[in-house]
């Protein structure tokens, strides 16, 4: 039976371990030829190895199909255009780019320094420009292809301690929605996963994290690690959109994991406006803001204790 990417050549950042493996065997069941890249760090982007990228191509020449690895850092425009020339040079064409590569190097905004702000934006969000820009030159010359994208819940609604991931994370699905545009016309399409999966990075954030977050009582933090999805629920999401049958699904995002999957809202149009013909005016604002405007809107870290100016306006 014929797989439902057969004939199909794909790059796919990050895919020596995790979420980037399980596509990576994935798809290559399903007849796509993959080049793995995965540049071998550990999750802090230190110790680069060749390890990873190799046992995932040997992963799927044992399950019968075609892979090859590559090992450039996809944090650099050179390494990008290096995979997308592998590609070509290896069997001739090219449809489908998947980034996931990604480090972590969490720490508070007021401790981070510049290198941990430059090295995770470097390879998340620069990542995703330095594949992507090469293959749409490709793809838009042969009117047709997929990028998709990883987001993240810390870009999309927010997480205390990864500023550098989180700003990255929400810079990737700015440009899916902004490169979709750009594409869309010539029978290319560009979407994302926002994945929920137990992973080397979900698991390097140690308990006490969590357990800080949650005591300074930031939405969404808990107490513990809870078991997550594995990696594998990821994979079927990225092969659809891989596939023909999503030709017009276009500049979307899915939250994916544990048996679910989300089409999920961008931020606009708005979630609730107030109006009024004449200019605001400050006291206008301070009467409406607070019981129109955000009223059931919950703060997502909330100060320990009430200021005393927070008084309701007369």
């Amino acid at each position: 039976m014929a797989g439902a990417l057969d004939g199909k050549v794909a790059i796919i950042t990050g895919s020596g371990r995790g979420i980037g493996q399980s596509c990576a065997v994935l798809m290559g069941q399903e007849g796509c030829r993959v080049i793995v890249n995965d540049y071998g760090v550990d999750v802090d982007g230190r110790t680069p190895r060749s390890d990873p990228a190799d046992e995932t191509v040997e992963r799927i020449k044992q399950a019968g199909g075609d892979a090859a690895a590559n090992y450039d850092s996809v944090a650099t425009m050179e390494g990008g255009e290096r995979m997308v020339k592998q590609a070509l040079d290896t069997w001739g064409r090219l449809d489908v780019v998947v980034h996931v590569a990604g480090i972590l190097r969490d720490r508070m905004i007021f401790n981070m320094t510049e290198e941990e702000w430059d090295s995770v934006i470097a390879v998340h969000l620069k990542g995703f420009f330095a594949i992507s820009k090469p293959a749409s030159i490709l793809f838009r010359q042969q009117r047709a292809g997929r990028i998709i994208g990883f987001s993240s819940g810390s870009g999309l609604r927010g997480n205390s301690g990864q500023a550098n991931y989180g700003a990255a994370k929400a810079g990737i699905g700015g440009m899916i929605r902004v490169v979709s545009r750009d594409l869309g016309r010539y029978g290319v399409t560009v979407n994302g996963i926002s994945p929920s999966a137990d992973t080397r990075m979900t698991q390097s954030v140690p308990d006490s994290a969590r357990e800080a977050r949650a005591a300074r009582g930031i939405a969404g933090a808990t107490t513990a690690r809870r078991p997550a999805a594995p990696p594998e629920q990821i994979a079927p999401m990225v092969a659809y959109l891989s596939s023909d049958d999503a030709w017009n699904i276009n500049g979307q995002i899915f939250a994916v994991g544990g048996g679910n999957v989300s089409l999920l809202y961008h931020p606009f149009p708005p979630f609730r406006t107030i109006f009024k013909e004449e200019q605001w005016t400050l006291d206008d604002l301070r009467r409406q803001v607070p019981g129109q405007l955000m009223a059931g809107v919950e703060n997502p870290a909330p100060p320990a204790e009430t200021p005393a100016a927070a008084t309701p306006a007369g």
